[in-house]
């Protein structure tokens, strides 16, 4: 109960900031992508780095991912 309580203020929050345009809620953090190759390797395309756009809070909103879950992974697996 208090993690749904927790989200719904949350969500109100950074919809609220979202409107005002305020720069701090939202985020940008770099990440690289990488394929499994057939031997169990993992490779990693250093040179085409991405962004991704990310929300300041605990949890997910609208469809973005936290910046602190966002900066634990930079390197996003692909096929």
């Amino acid at each position: 109960m208090a993690l749904a309580v927790v989200y719904v203020v949350e969500d109100v929050l950074v919809r609220y900031r979202m409107r005002r345009a305020e720069t701090e809620v939202m985020g940008a953090e770099t990440f690289y992508y990488a394929t499994l190759r057939k031997d169990g390797r993992v490779e990693i395309f250093w040179d085409q780095p991405q962004a991704e756009i990310c929300v300041r809070s605990l949890l997910p909103h609208a469809g973005y991912r936290p910046c602190w879950y966002a900066r634990r992974s930079p390197v996003r697996t692909i096929g």
